[in-house]
């Protein structure tokens, strides 16, 4: 982590989490004096899942995909390329050494349930939106506590999974988390679409919708418009013939 740090802070933190169980995560985080930026690099686990993840000034730069078995770069296409030789090994490692750190957390300690913090969500679109032209629906969720939420998608009511897909847990400042799941989609006039949001925060899921409508040129400017012109036509010609009647008269 030299590349993120001059002064270091790191952070143990474990707690308890409503079933299954407990969680433990280690936070690093910069402060950085020579390095004008901000990274951090989080490991944690649970009895069912595990999360290992760099990321500088709020960005994922690359996280430990456990399912798949292999380490994920999420840089954008126009950063520098960057590897992370060893890390994903290293993060299966670290693994094993949380959740039996975790173990005896959940033998010998006796903490109280942990208060959770209610997720908000706004939907909106990548680009300007034009009918027929591919683009994508982001779901941008926040001030969650404990990590994940759980995302879903619909269009017209029905449920949709192609096309679809979301961040790891990225923590705030304040504790909390953010996550984002984006929906690819190509936009059709009168199409509704909706992200849902699931936390053990909230009583009821979560929903925000979209929908795609887009005013069509209608005939009222038009009209105006004309009879504006007809208007403007009919004066100078009026003006034009009483200044040829006057020359007459002189």
């Amino acid at each position: 982590l030299t590349l993120f740090s001059v002064l270091v802070l790191v952070q143990v933190l474990c707690i308890w989490v409503p079933p299954p169980g407990s969680s433990c995560v280690v936070a690093v985080s910069s402060a950085a004096v020579l390095y004008p930026h901000e990274g951090i690099y989080i490991a944690g686990c649970s009895a069912s899942d595990g999360e290992n993840m760099i990321g500088v000034d709020t960005e994922e730069g690359w996280y430990a995909d456990f399912k798949n078995h292999r380490g994920v770069i999420v840089l954008p296409k126009f950063a520098d390329p960057i590897s992370f030789p060893g890390f994903y090994e290293l993060s299966v490692a670290q693994q094993e050494i949380c959740k039996g750190n975790l173990a005896v957390f959940d033998r010998d300690s006796k903490n109280p349930p942990v208060k959770l913090d209610a997720p908000h969500s706004t939907i909106y679109t990548k680009d300007e939106v034009e009918l027929d032209v591919e683009n994508r629906l982001i779901c941008h969720v926040s001030g969650f506590f404990p990590a994940p939420v759980s995302v879903y998608w619909t269009r017209n009511e029905q449920n949709v999974t192609e096309g679809t897909s979301i961040n790891t847990p990225y923590p705030s400042k304040d504790g909390t988390f953010t996550q984002i799941s984006t929906l690819k989609f190509t936009p059709q006039q009168g199409d509704i679409y909706s992200c849902t949001v699931q936390h053990p925060a909230l009583e009821q899921p979560l929903t925000r919708v979209w929908d795609v409508e887009q005013d069509q040129p209608g005939i009222g400017p038009a009209v105006f418009c004309g009879l504006g012109l007809t208007v403007g036509l009919l004066g100078v010609a009026t003006g034009t013939f009483f200044l040829i009647k006057g020359n007459e008269c002189s």
